[in-house]
């Protein structure tokens, strides 16, 4: 198998331990990266991705975000359900409708920041 020419390695070992160990010291525990790739695996999907920029504009039901999308409301209830165990989005009832909002501000700006990355 031919190496990739893209990827560096080192021509000699020679490490570097107590930049290793001050870098170890700032990683946090695995369960936390672990937990963090779950959410950003969320965000891995256009329909949670649109239905996010729905509630970035207005609280909105299933109902009205499936016509928007032009999508069936069992579909939308599907993507709502993972967003909302991810705490990304949060829900109020108000008689038989639910209504669904973003959870707070954090979720506006990690959009935000993965599109001016896109943008630079």
């Amino acid at each position: 198998m031919a190496a990739n020419p893209e990827i560096q390695c080192c021509d000699y070992m020679h490490a570097h331990p107590e930049l290793v160990q001050q870098v170890q010291a700032q990683m946090p525990p695995e369960e936390e990266l672990y937990d963090l790739a779950d959410l950003f695996r969320v965000f891995g999907d256009t329909t949670r991705i649109k239905i996010l920029y729905v509630l970035f504009e207005s609280e909105m039901c299933v109902c009205d975000i499936a016509q928007l999308l032009g999508m069936t409301q069992s579909a939308i209830s599907h993507q709502l359900r993972i967003l909302k165990q991810s705490r990304l989005i949060k829900f109020r009832r108000e008689g038989k409708t639910v209504f669904y909002s973003l959870a707070d501000d954090h979720v506006r700006t990690i959009i935000g920041q993965g599109a001016d990355h896109l943008a630079e």
